[in-house]
């Protein structure tokens, strides 16, 4: 018997009794699928239609629980499910068509999986019969995504689809958090069924709690009470486990200054006496020295100026290559702790002395109650006079070198008016400024990314949003709506790259229609500046296809995002000038609807602090 249920009978509906007694109404299974996601909380989906998903678009428009929001390309709604889970920790849910509907939310299936975000992606496929064939819009969608998600699921009953989002929501949110996918064949969607919707999971083997013992934990403060010159390292295991309150009050007990990752940002104020802000690349000085010691180079000889880390308590981090450089001299002299949830990246990357697999909010929450049985009596002063004087020798600082001055940049666009250059790290105070850091922040890739989250100062998790792991130019706006949407309380900003901007400009529509109002600040080069950064480092300026303007107008501004958001019913302004800056900050902070201000800066300002890849401390570049 086929499952193929004619069209024309799916409007009549029918009921059966349970073994209760109970009534209940057959449903068809893109019905299903849709009272199974409200049951999970589920509130939006971020879902564009086609032949093999419009089943289900047809369930979602009779539903008072879910709001579905149509975004302009499925990359789009795959980075605004993002935005949506990394504002709040709750999945973010996206929807597309079987094809190339699901072969574009790849990239953000592979964003979320690198940074551990929980995604459920839907797909429609083709009619079970029709699976691999070779049908009109049919790719093996299970197949492809096989090495980027947590977990994936190919739908073949109609009555599993219960159970199938229940698992594939916990499977997401538990543990190490991630994307799962959940493949729907059309025939599927069409048959009618009497659902059961308290049918058990059955996900075999999957045991994601994880917990220290306590001789593990004990062995941690003996190796803090045998310390002089601790260091927290903590990463987006903070912020995903929503451990941030215990690392604050565990900092505080213990005094140990505190580094993140990119990923961790926001999970200890950066403004606390103890923060080192963010290390790595382009983290600061102070962050890598405090880590690897204050190392010089000299005739090929590596000189220590003053030591670093003798302890090193790596908490929900993985040892990324852009934090460690050259790995095998990453913390070389210190004692390394590694706690993670994920097996997996104990020793990967970096050995442990102590590895300890266990959820960071469970081993930080005992490490504070043991912590008030037995106190840490220490005193690491000195060695918070050290790192003191690391921060007075090389603060966060920026200026207008000869290189603006004597940029294409001043001559086409500043008429030699130096005073008046837009710095991009100017902008990002300024709205440190104005936004009293109560914003949410999501970028692009790129260097605008990296001053973002050096010259903001994050108070709270789940306040930076950022592509990390895969680094996907085309991130910063569609991730914004998604945050907007979770958090229409709050003030969120993306902070953009006119290249990385333009990858999913076609948003604005998403953002207008839906009234969502979700901001952009593009700091306009004409450049691909990170790109360009590394050829004036490495490739003596030669320009390998960076350029993004005009080359026979460079004079002008190209492409022209005020035209361009006029299009979409966006308000945009130009700022090119550094009086016209703050009153033009302060209007798009005012604005109760999406807008978007295209400021020009020069493409000669490189980032630093800056450790060239594969390099170590030594070779950092930060004035």
């Amino acid at each position: 018997m086929s499952n193929q249920t004619d069209p024309a009978t799916s409007a009549s509906a029918t009921t059966s009794t349970t073994q209760s007694g109970e009534a209940q109404r057959q449903m068809l299974g893109s019905e299903v699928l849709v009272k199974a996601l409200e049951n999970e909380g589920v509130d939006t989906i971020f879902a564009y239609p086609g032949g093999a998903s419009m089943e289900m678009h047809q369930a979602l428009t009779k539903s008072e629980k879910v709001r579905t929001i149509l975004p302009r390309h499925e990359q789009g709604g795959s980075f605004a499910a993002e935005g949506y889970a990394r504002a709040t920790g709750r999945v973010g849910v996206c929807m597309g068509t079987s094809g190339p509907g699901a072969t574009n939310l790849l990239t953000g299936l592979a964003d979320a999986f690198l940074d551990s975000i929980p995604v459920l992606a839907i797909t429609g496929q083709v009619p079970q019969a029709m699976i691999g064939k070779g049908a009109f819009q049919e790719t093996d969608i299970f197949g492809m995504t096989l090495p980027i998600v947590k977990h994936s699921y190919l739908v073949t009953e109609t009555s599993e689809i219960p159970r199938v989002i229940r698992e594939a929501v916990h499977i997401a949110t538990t543990g190490r958090p991630g994307p799962v996918i959940v493949d729907i064949p059309k025939n599927i969607q069409q048959q009618r069924i009497t659902p059961n919707f308290s049918k058990p999971m059955q996900i075999r083997g999957y045991r994601p709690e994880k917990k220290a013992d306590d001789i593990e934990l004990n062995e941690i403060i003996g190796l803090i009470e045998k310390s002089e010159r601790p260091v927290l390292y903590v990463g987006g295991g903070i912020i995903s486990s929503n451990a941030s309150k215990e690392l604050r009050d565990f900092a505080r007990k213990t005094q140990i200054p505190v580094t993140s990752t990119i990923m961790g940002i926001g999970s200890f104020p950066e403004t606390d006496p103890l923060s080192l802000r963010w290390l790595g690349m382009h983290g600061t000085a102070y962050a890598n020295w405090a880590v690897n010691g204050e190392i010089e180079k000299h005739n090929d000889q590596y000189v220590e100026v003053h030591p670093g880390a003798d302890l090193l308590l790596a908490f929900g981090v993985r040892f990324d290559d852009r934090v460690t450089g050259k790995v095998e001299k990453f913390c070389e002299k210190g004692t390394i702790v590694h706690i993670d949830i994920d097996a997996a990246e104990i020793n990967k990357n970096k050995p442990a002395h102590l590895p300890i697999v266990s959820d960071i909010h469970y081993a930080l929450k005992r490490l504070n109650e043991l912590l008030r049985e037995r106190p840490i009596q220490k005193d690491f002063s000195p060695w918070h006079k050290q790192i003191d004087a690391w921060k007075q020798k090389a603060p966060l600082r920026y200026r207008i070198t000869d290189e603006v001055i004597n940029s294409q940049h001043m001559r086409d666009h500043m008429h030699g008016k130096v005073d008046e250059v837009i710095m991009p790290q100017q902008v990002i105070e300024l709205l440190y400024e104005l936004t009293g850091g109560d914003a949410i922040l999501t970028t692009g890739v790129g260097q605008h990314q990296m001053w973002a989250g050096q010259y903001y100062k994050f108070e709270e998790p789940r306040r930076f949003l950022t592509s990390a792991g895969l680094g996907s130019m085309g991130y910063g706006y569609p991730a914004a709506l998604g945050a907007k949407v979770a958090r229409p309380d709050k003030e969120v900003i993306d902070i953009d790259g006119d290249g990385s901007f333009l990858m999913n400009v076609q948003e604005l529509a998403t953002a207008h229609i839906e009234h969502i109002a979700a901001k952009a600040i593009i700091l306009n080069n004409q450049h691909l500046g990170m790109v360009v950064q590394w050829e004036d480092r490495f490739y003596a300026g030669n320009r390998g296809h960076t350029y993004l303007g005009d080359p026979e107008q460079m004079q002008q501004i190209y492409p022209d995002f005020i035209a361009m958001c006029k299009s979409f019913n966006v308000p945009c302004e130009r700022v090119m000038f550094k009086r016209d800056l703050r009153p033009a900050l302060e209007r798009m902070l005012q604005s109760k609807e999406a807008f978007v201000l295209d400021i020009v800066t020069p493409y000669t300002e490189h980032v630093l602090p800056f450790i060239p890849s594969g390099k170590t401390v030594a070779e950092m570049i930060y004035e």
